[in-house]
């Protein structure tokens, strides 16, 4: 893979562009999950390594299945450590979230991971990478990985504008659940509370200042309210919220028709934002 071809991938292309990047969540361990998500189309397909199910041996398996559609293949690693962030990126990711980021130092303890030297410190040997896009990842690879710090406390919100000029930061992500607790504020979104509106609109006006594309975790329903605020890269689903949703309005369904009791239970609970 050259330079110029390793830039570009579909969330890449999508941030580029200035449309928003659409992503799926994975957080069931299983690589046939992550293949249809991928050929569904969606821009990215994240594997959640910090509350999702996946071990590292789960993700490998993941990162191929995305690779067989057209999303580009992003890991939440389970912390801001070097060793899990080089591992997954030689696996074959090229966006990688990071957890709890809450100072410029940790901002660039990760960009340092996502990178080769001299702007990194990224140890060479990317097995897989390579495998899949030849000898050329190494030249491109700096550019190509997409370094995702997550604000999602109020001592990121304190330090907003040091992590959002953070050189190597293209895009921060926010978790609704812990940015809520953080505010005092029960876990998900709590749209209409003014301390998360406000944190909300904060966040969008600082990426407008430093040029960096703010993310979020969302749902289906909610991802064109997260467009309208200004976030430009949103996680529509979650396998596991899409077979909840599903499986439950199919059971309702076919009570109904069979004359029996229907379920009352949504099928929508499935698809709330816990992460």
């Amino acid at each position: 893979m050259s330079a110029a071809v390793s830039a570009v991938h579909p969330l890449a292309e999508a941030l580029a562009s200035g449309r928003p990047a659409l992503g799926a969540w994975a957080v069931l361990p299983t690589a046939m999950g992550c293949e249809i998500m991928s050929r569904a189309g969606f821009d990215y397909v994240c594997i959640d390594m910090q509350h999702g199910l996946a071990d590292y041996s789960d993700a490998l398996a993941m990162l191929a299945a995305i690779d067989l559609g057209s999303a580009t293949p992003v890991v939440r690693v389970p912390w801001n450590e070097q060793g899990i962030i080089g591992r997954v990126l030689d696996a074959g990711a090229l966006g990688i979230i990071v957890p709890m980021v809450n100072s410029r130092a940790e901002a660039e303890a990760a960009v340092r991971s996502c990178r080769y030297a001299p702007v990194g410190a990224r140890s060479v040997g990317p097995i897989r990478a390579a495998l899949r896009d030849g000898p050329g990842y190494f030249a491109g690879a700096n550019e190509a990985v997409q370094c995702i710090p997550m604000v999602e406390t109020t001592a990121a919100l304190e330090n907003l504008d040091d992590i959002l000029s953070t050189p190597g930061v293209g895009a921060i992500y926010v978790g609704p659940s812990d940015l809520s607790v953080s505010l005092g504020l029960g876990p998900g979104n709590n749209d209409g509370k003014t301390a998360f509106d406000h944190a909300l609109a904060t966040i969008v006006a600082g990426c407008q200042r430093h040029g960096v594309i703010p993310g979020i975790h969302a749902t289906p329903t909610l991802t064109p309210t997260r467009v309208a605020q200004g976030f430009r890269l949103v996680t529509v689903t979650a396998d596991n919220a899409t077979l909840t949703a599903g499986v439950t309005a199919h059971l309702k369904s076919v009570r109904a028709a069979l004359g029996g009791d229907a379920d009352t239970t949504s099928g929508e609970k499935g698809g709330e934002s816990l992460y």
